[in-house]
């Protein structure tokens, strides 16, 4: 049975489950408009308490900050998605009733001022958990971003064996044939007439040339190796992130007096 004492100090208490795992925190409190006894409160779950799900209090027990119901979270996450904000109608407590088995009755939500003042007579809530001071906190996302090093690729030297033709010019030298002839003077007439007068005769000279001859030969002509630099440059890196904003609204009703 939960206590009547004080319920809004029930808001931020921890919801556990039927398993002994924590469900949530108490997000809001509804009570009976006839007995003003609490019978529903929202758990807010997720990560970042983003959803409020209705759990009625009929079966639920108080262990000092924690709230006990019969339930699993993950049965309370699945239940019916009704707006929070204002009183419960008919037909959404007979639905949540038939999805948790009970019976059906109305109910309004706790007024803001049955969720607590300070002693200090300051009036607020903090919806993230109990009621500590008068400040809220905001909060908001940041990125950080780092490197790491992933293999790009793979660079290797390869050596092949290509043929091409080679033209290089080379003079030669031959020898020639060249008749001369001399006319009879008396320096040579000697040699002219140291002969027989009429007779047969042959004289042979041996012709030479050059010709080219092609050799190779392998020389080295340069080292190639493979290295690597560092490059450094500039890459845009972008990133959704998330962050509170703090809104005030003002419904106080001033009356001006002259």
């Amino acid at each position: 049975m939960i206590s009547t004492d004080n319920i809004g100090a029930l808001v931020g208490s921890t919801v556990i489950g039927s398993d002994g795992d924590k469900i949530g925190t108490v997000g809001q409190v509804y009570v009976d408009p006839d007995t003003g006894r609490p019978n529903w409160i929202t758990v807010r779950t997720g990560l970042f308490g983003m959803r409020e799900s209705f759990v009625p209090l009929d079966a639920a027990e108080q262990t000092g900050d924690d709230i006990r119901v019969p339930y699993s979270k993950d049965f309370v996450k699945d239940a019916p998605n009704i707006d929070h904000e204002g009183a419960l109608e008919e037909d959404e407590t007979d639905n949540l009733y038939s999805y948790y088995g009970g019976g059906s009755a109305g109910y309004s939500r706790t007024a803001d001022d049955d969720r607590g003042a300070d002693t200090n007579g300051t009036v607020g809530h903090d919806t993230s958990g109990p009621n500590t001071d008068d400040a809220m906190t905001r909060s908001e996302e940041r990125l950080h971003v780092g490197t790491e090093k992933v293999q790009t690729g793979r660079a290797r030297l390869r050596k092949y064996v290509v043929t091409e033709n080679q033209t290089v010019t080379v003079p030669v030298t031959r020898e020639e044939v060249r008749i001369e002839r001399e006319p009879i003077t008396d320096a040579n007439v000697g040699d002219a007439l140291s002969g027989p007068d009429i007779s047969e005769e042959e004289h042979e000279v041996i012709l030479t040339e050059e010709r080219p001859v092609v050799a190779k030969e392998t020389v080295p002509v340069e080292r190639v190796r493979l290295d690597k630099e560092t490059v450094t440059e500039n890459e845009t890196v972008t990133g959704e992130v998330r962050k509170e904003e703090i809104e005030f609204d003002d419904e106080t009703t001033r009356t001006d007096r002259r």
